[in-house]
């Protein structure tokens, strides 16, 4: 399994919102320029975000976006899943009616508990931990820095 393009922007998106705290309005342009997201993709992201009541988009000159849940409750896991769909890593998880074979298949129950373990450490993954990690912190000032400076 590989994260899509859309799933890396939307971390990228909740991260930088995480950075700068639950509630806080940022301007849709200064995320994509700070985090280097194509503007016009992270408009779709961002739809994807607020279905999920993940982030608030407001609208207008003065407008953008603002997380609306705690980087301590937000995960990976809810940023991901909003943007890809639940996770599954074989058509057979998916859908049992495609493999004739799923009540003796040893495969199905591996690809399940792989399943299972991937969604949990994803689950774990709260912003606020992330951003705990020194190098996703200080990459974040250090970007926000250049942006004030308008070195971006």
């Amino acid at each position: 399994m590989r994260l899509t393009r859309a799933g890396e922007y939307a971390v990228r998106c909740a991260l930088y919102l995480s950075f700068r705290g639950e509630g806080v309005l940022t301007r849709r342009k200064d995320i994509a320029r700070i985090m280097d997201i194509p503007d016009q993709f992270l408009g779709k992201i961002a739809q994807q975000l607020s279905r999920a009541r993940i982030i608030e988009i407001v609208q207008g000159s003065k407008g953008g976006y603002r997380l609306i849940i705690s980087p301590d409750k937000l995960t990976l896991l809810d940023v991901v899943e909003a943007v890809i769909g639940e996770i599954f890593l074989n058509d057979c998880l998916i859908n049992p009616n495609t493999c004739n074979r799923i009540s003796t298949c040893g495969i199905h129950e591996v690809w399940g508990k792989a399943r299972d373990q991937l969604r949990q450490t994803l689950r774990e993954a709260t912003f606020a931990r992330l951003l705990q990690h020194e190098s996703c912190t200080l990459d974040l000032l250090k970007r926000q820095q250049k942006e004030i400076k308008g070195d971006l």
